[in-house]
């Protein structure tokens, strides 16, 4: 069984900053790929950005220049640098773990992030 726990979700003015956290526990030797999503109040989740072996990443063209995604391996911990955020980011994000054997992968519970004046 795999645990994901996301932290670091809040409230920011426009043009704010905030950092996610996800650490990861349990049997995740096998699993390498891990992403951030986000759902919107009445919208389909989307993907933000993801981290694969190698350090392979890709980004959303929306967050392109504005987000980082980056893990620490020892921590087990997946984050996402938010910069300069727009309004149209809020939404709940929830963070995933995948691997190509296991595409369905696990979930975290999401955590809000809100951004308004």
């Amino acid at each position: 069984q795999v645990q994901l726990v996301e932290s670091g979700g809040g409230l920011v003015q426009p043009g704010g900053s905030l950092r996610l956290s996800c650490a990861a526990s349990g049997s995740i030797f096998s699993f390498y790929v891990m992403a951030w999503y986000r759902q919107a109040p009445g919208k389909q989740r989307e993907l933000v950005a993801v981290i694969g072996n190698v350090d392979y990443t890709n980004y959303a063209d929306s967050v392109k220049g504005r987000f980082t995604i980056s893990r620490d391996i020892a921590k087990n911990t997946v984050y996402l640098q938010m910069n300069s955020l727009k309004p149209e980011d809020t939404g709940v994000y929830y963070c995933k773990i995948s691997s190509p054997q296991n595409p369905a992968g696990y979930w975290g519970q999401g955590t809000q992030v809100t951004v308004s004046s």
